[in-house]
């Protein structure tokens, strides 16, 4: 029979497993009193009475000891390997937030007021018939709040392809290829067809990007659960009726971030009449200095998409706009924001 007595080696291999223990977080008293079973275990397999040792047949008794301590400890160091991998939850994954819709649309509130101004640089793709524009874009977007908003096209070697000038709800878009010139109303773009339906829809998505999306005045919110998101149905008067409300928006939010990810907008005939897909979430710099109103931690409001894809419902086409630079919150000229009229 074998005699076994702790020793050195024993200490040290608790030693060795007391520190992996001690330096996870998510293993506790259970787990350290397992650990020092288990080194007890490891040790005695490597030092055996010396009384009761068999022949070495020449070889020292260190020799052979030296690779078993080596595999004692490989063993514990596995099986605290294993515990990790069962408690520590994947690296990067969020669990899902709680929130109502009250706080949801402060919040929409809060990323719109957090940009005062905006200057960008990007580039587009637009598809669909009838367009009289080239199918790439690129661009430069310039804001102002509460409603300024001018958006210029140009060819990859620099040649102008279009204008868009928008205040309040009138716009003029310019098209120099074309030699023309539309001024009007954003609620009668509708009525300009296809020349004026990919504008429409680019306006659309940069709005994504510059927060202006929040609720407007005399709007209703209904927020629902859908999976991994948040879905806020954006209701306003309808025919200037308060007691009949219509569909005009909705808003999926990513539970993990609530960040907006999804939005549809909606017609007066309850159709979608664009669905735009929000990726690329990155924050920025607000390099005036200038604080956000009412927040005093302005970086967390400052985070938006890089990357916009836009739908159209009535299936006219699509757009998509990937910025390489967002400078917000920048002095803007005048004549930067160009003129409607």
């Amino acid at each position: 029979m074998w005699c076994w007595h702790r020793g050195a080696r024993e200490e040290h291999a608790l030693v060795l497993a007391q520190r992996a223990v001690s330096e996870s977080p998510h293993w506790g008293n259970d787990a350290s009193r397992r650990v020092e079973r288990w080194a007890g275990e490891m040790s005695r397999t490597v030092e055996p009475h010396p009384s009761r040792l068999p022949s070495t047949g020449g070889k020292s008794r260190e020799g052979r000891m030296v690779p078993r301590l080596g595999m004692g400890i490989i063993v514990v160091a596995g099986m605290l390997v294993g515990m990790g991998c069962a408690l520590i939850a994947p690296e990067g994954v969020l669990p899902l937030r709680q929130a109502t819709a009250e706080e949801l649309t402060e919040l929409l509130r809060q990323r719109e007021a957090a940009i005062q101004s905006m200057k960008g640089l990007f580039s587009a793709k637009v598809r669909g018939g009838g367009i009289p524009i080239a199918s790439r874009v690129e661009g430069t977007v310039y804001y102002r709040r509460p409603n300024a908003l001018r958006l210029r096209g140009f060819t990859p070697i620099g040649g102008e392809l279009f204008e868009f000038v928008q205040t309040d709800d009138l716009y003029k878009l310019r098209l120099p290829t074309l030699g023309r010139v539309l001024v009007g109303r954003e609620s009668e773009m509708d009525e300009m067809g296809k020349l004026a339906r990919p504008f429409q829809l680019s306006v659309w998505a940069v709005s994504g990007v510059l927060g202006t999306s929040s609720l407007g005045t005399g709007e209703t919110v209904k927020l629902a659960e859908d999976g991994d998101r948040y879905r806020l149905d954006v209701y306003a008067a309808s025919n200037g009726s308060v007691r009949e409300r219509m569909l005009v928006r909705r808003l999926w939010f990513d539970r993990r971030s609530l960040l907006v990810v999804q939005e549809d907008r909606v017609g007066g005939d309850g159709e979608v009449d664009a669905t735009i897909h929000y990726e690329d979430f990155r924050p920025l710099d607000n390099q005036a200095g200038r604080p956000v109103p009412g927040n005093s931690t302005s970086r967390p409001l400052l985070i938006r998409p890089f990357k916009i894809s836009l739908e159209d419902g009535r299936g006219q086409g699509s757009v998509q706009v990937v910025f390489h630079e967002m400078l917000p919150n920048q002095p803007i000229k005048a004549e930067e924001l160009g003129q409607v009229s």
